[in-house]
């Protein structure tokens, strides 16, 4: 089985706590529905900071990626399905899915 990447892009911040719970609630069942296909499902970032190759570095980031979930399955036709089901869309984001390479060590 493949591993891919699905990662979270954009999207509206809640209006109201009530909102954000209700979200995070839709979010939960969808992780849940992945099974055990979700082998790591919730990573939000936080906190990020750009290194630039002066050296410099700065509080925030260049992009609008929010986080990511990898899941591990056979073709990259259900990992489609699987995102196209995501309640991120329902929050005006999208969601890039991309297929995991093993890199020889």
């Amino acid at each position: 089985m493949a591993k891919f990447v699905i990662s979270y892009i954009g999207g509206n911040q809640p209006q109201t706590p009530e909102e954000g719970k209700q979200h995070f609630v839709k979010y939960k069942e969808w992780l849940a529905s992945l099974g055990d296909s979700a082998i790591s499902p919730a990573n939000p970032f936080k906190n990020t900071h750009t290194v630039y190759p002066s050296g410099k570095v700065t509080a925030g980031g260049n992009t609008t990626m929010s986080g990511f979930t990898i899941i591990e399955v056979e073709s990259m036709e259900l990992a489609l399905v699987a995102a196209k089901a995501c309640p991120f869309l329902d929050i005006g984001g999208s969601l890039e899915v991309s297929e995991l390479m093993q890199m020889p060590v």
